[in-house]
């Protein structure tokens, strides 16, 4: 944070200060940077989720199957994005681990928790097979509800030094 910006900042309370970041130590967390930090989260979730559908869809599996290895992907890139990021930016890998879960790990899981309920709620979907637009409208709606979800659950946790704060945090 530069100094203008601190200047500019209402006084806070010191006894909550020790692990909140910067936006929630001053109370103030925009809708912007809460989108911000929903879209790089829904980045690495989509493209785990798309990957592990694809591997499913293509090998044959069943529903079941491939949904478990299309949301374990959808975790371990979505961690992988801010694992990278902090590790950037000078935290040691365990570090940047503990990060990584402390940044992400809700976020993925309401996004998840969304997309996959989309997909599975709309008729046809999980029968459909990749050349299908059926499965690429309910996966990719799934995934715009889920940002719609998302970013407020985000912007409440970044506000209270929580999630995508404590990524944030390793930046500044």
């Amino acid at each position: 944070m530069d100094h203008d910006q601190h200047q500019h900042q209402p006084p806070h309370d010191d006894r909550h200060h020790d692990h909140a970041s910067p936006a929630a130590k001053h109370g103030g967390v925009s809708w912007s940077m809460a989108m911000k930090a929903t879209l790089h989260c829904l980045t690495g979730c989509a493209i785990g989720e798309i990957l592990g559908m694809v591997i499913g869809t293509a090998l044959g599996w069943g529903n079941v199957p491939t949904m478990v290895v299309a949301i374990v992907l959808a975790f371990l890139f979505g961690y992988s994005f801010t694992l990278f990021a902090v590790r950037r930016a000078g935290l040691d890998l365990r570090a940047a681990v503990k990060v990584a879960l402390a940044a992400d790990t809700v976020s993925i899981a309401v996004m998840e928790l969304v997309d996959n309920t989309v997909v599975a709620l709309t008729p046809g979907a999980m029968e459909a097979g990749l050349s299908d637009g059926l499965f690429w409208a309910a996966l990719l709606g799934g995934f715009v509800i889920a940002f719609l979800i998302t970013t407020p659950v985000n912007k409440w946790m970044i506000g209270r030094g929580k999630g995508h704060a404590v990524a944030h945090a390793q930046h500044a």
